[in-house]
């Protein structure tokens, strides 16, 4: 929305189909009030469904791909290890891109855990290698993006990497990506020992002197990681492509937040209001990728667990859009 008048019309509007019920995550409320809507706010972005949020269910990708398309997301995010198993079951990537083709759903990025950033000369080398494979494989798919993030310098004995030396890394690392047409992502971890704040991520990006470094942020690894979300207005939307969605609870502490304690977008406590608004303000225009590794929802069938994904996320935009 570019007016005032559409603004106040939509916001008065939505109100009264919003109601209570919204604020307290009724699905079948929070989907209605987002089709509203779904014409203007919840537009300004893609929608795109990270495969950790089904994980557990081992479905192959074809399988995940008709799912995701039928409940009218715009674009999936697999992880590299699901490409190679479909690859060493028989699976055709040419295939498999047709098929993604025909749904009219892009392979935003894709995840993968080269240990780029590691000091041992040796070991980062096979990394590199490791990278360029993986990119290869997702260019095959369509995409031109995969994430980075601090893979093998992440654990609890691992050792505090110069964030100069990592700059100096990761734009080794970009190099490779312009080359191979896919640009590695520097995704934020919040429980890492490097790259576990914005604050970090940002310097590593900007110190890279690199015009296609990009950062990749997600809600629940900033809140882990500590960052204030205010943080978010000072980054460009153009360095931005992938923004990992979820939502946390009020406990565990922050400190002892997991992977699987996150929840759909607007079932936490997170400020999705101040984060979607931040990012609509640097000018972001890119894609929101659902990322959940919750043991709840991996209970639940898939097709449920998609859908429902969906509508938080687009619930979430039109909330805080509106």
């Amino acid at each position: 929305m570019s007016s005032f008048n559409r603004r106040h019309f939509l916001s008065t509007s939505a109100a009264s189909l919003a109601g209570a019920s919204f604020l307290s995550g009724a699905s079948g409320t929070a989907v209605s009030y987002a089709k509203e809507l779904s014409s203007d706010v919840t537009k300004k972005f893609r929608y795109c469904f990270n495969t950790s949020c089904v994980r557990k269910s081992k479905l192959p990708l074809p399988e995940l791909v008709e799912l995701v398309s039928s409940a009218g997301y715009d674009g999936i995010e697999p992880w590299i290890g699901e490409i190679e198993t479909f690859q060493k079951s028989g699976g055709n990537l040419k295939d498999l891109r047709k098929q993604l083709d025909d749904c009219g759903l892009q392979v935003e990025s894709a995840i993968g855990f080269p240990n780029w950033g590691v000091d041992d000369d040796k070991k980062r080398a096979g990394a590199f290698e490791q990278a360029k494979r993986e990119m290869d494989l997702v260019r095959s798919l369509g995409s031109k993006r995969i994430a980075a993030p601090p893979a093998g310098i992440n654990g609890s004995n691992s050792n505090l990497v110069d964030l100069n030396l990592l700059a100096k890394r990761y734009s080794d690392l970009l190099d490779l990506g312009v080359s191979m047409e896919v640009i590695p992502q520097l995704e934020i971890w919040g429980s890492a020992k490097n790259l576990s704040h914005i604050a970090q991520a940002a310097y590593v990006a900007v110190a890279a002197n690199h015009p296609r470094a990009a950062i990749l942020p997600d809600v629940y690894h900033l809140y882990r990681g500590g960052s204030d979300f205010h943080g978010l207005r000072l980054l460009s939307g153009e360095a931005i492509n992938i923004f990992h969605m979820n939502d946390y609870p009020s406990s565990p502490p922050r400190e002892e937040t997991r992977d699987s304690d996150r929840v759909y977008p607007g079932d936490g406590v997170a400020p999705l209001d101040l984060i979607l608004q931040s990012l609509n303000s640097i000018g972001f225009k890119g894609v929101l990728s659902l990322e959940l590794f919750n043991d709840t929802y991996y209970q639940q069938p898939p097709a449920e667990v998609i859908a429902t994904g969906l509508e938080k996320m687009k619930a979430s935009v039109a909330k805080a859009l509106a």
